[in-house]
């Protein structure tokens, strides 16, 4: 198994921790960045140079520009660019502040986009490279009280999407992960809440207001979803999405099997609009 460099956003927490501990272990080499570098002071200890930390909060591009120049600069080839920073913000948008709307926005979907664009220029020159996005079922499928956190979702994997499109003749491979339910923290401490309003008591969209009960069911298995993820980079050409743990890939099943049915109940209307000459 060929040694790697990978460059890993949020990896403190979640799947990015998971992911840049199997790594090292195996002997790879991480560019882990975090808001909080502290959390990777323990893998310092015991990795020494194998583990390249700094400090980055992926809604700062000027941040991420830097922190993306000095890493290639620093380390040479990077193989593996791994988009896993993000967090859930639930509740009706009509409960949610103008704040954490754009925070939201620029942590799931801006931040990506930027670190896509930062580090692409680097892929090209070296001759290849991966990228991989950390999605969830939620950016195939919906649920009530949710709708900003698909909005990054959905927004963030029609972008990978067409990157995979645009990026395919430098060799550079594009995968969207998308994650069931697994004990990563992700709903207790990766998820913020707005102040409720009366209005939407005993609606759907409160449904999402469990969402931080920690006695809420899991299907996957956290270490094993990261080992999944890191398998991919050894698939040519690159998986365009990973789907892990049953739930998610009913979810999606059934969301596709839904919209499909929508549109293909519409193709004789769907004519209608036609020109003359079409």
């Amino acid at each position: 198994m060929a040694q790697r460099t990978w460059f890993i956003t949020g990896s403190n927490s979640g799947f990015g921790r998971l992911m840049t501990e199997q790594l090292l272990e195996r002997g790879d080499r991480v560019a882990a960045t975090a808001r909080d570098t502290a959390a990777l002071d323990d893998l310092v200890e015991r990795y020494g140079d194998r583990i390249w930390t700094a400090q980055l909060d992926v809604t700062d591009t000027t941040q991420i520009r830097s922190v993306v120049e000095r890493a290639f600069a620093e380390l040479g080839t990077i193989d593996v660019i791994v988009n896993n920073a993000g967090y859930g913000l639930f509740g009706a948008a009509e409960e949610l502040t103008d704040e954490q709307i754009e925070h939201q926005l620029g942590t799931n979907l801006v931040g990506p986009i930027q670190i896509l664009r930062s580090a692409v220029p680097h892929l090209r020159e070296q001759g290849g490279g991966r990228i991989i996005q950390l999605s969830t079922y939620g950016g195939q499928a919906t649920n009530p009280g949710a709708s900003l956190y698909h909005a990054s979702k959905w927004g963030v994997e029609g972008f990978m999407e067409a990157n995979a499109k645009d990026l395919a003749p430098f060799g550079i491979g594009v995968t969207i992960v998308e994650p069931g339910s697994a004990a990563t923290g992700f709903r207790v401490g990766g998820s913020r809440l707005p102040e409720p309003m009366a209005a939407y008591d005993g609606t759907p969209a409160a449904m999402s207001r469990g969402i931080q009960n920690p006695a809420l069911p899991s299907v996957s298995d956290p270490a094993k979803v990261a080992a999944a993820i890191i398998a991919t980079v050894d698939q040519s050409p690159a998986p365009l999405r990973l789907i892990t743990g049953s739930d998610s890939f009913r979810i999606v099943r059934d969301a596709l099997r839904e919209r499909l049915a929508d549109i293909e109940a519409q193709e004789a209307s769907a004519a209608t609009t036609n020109s003359a000459r079409a």
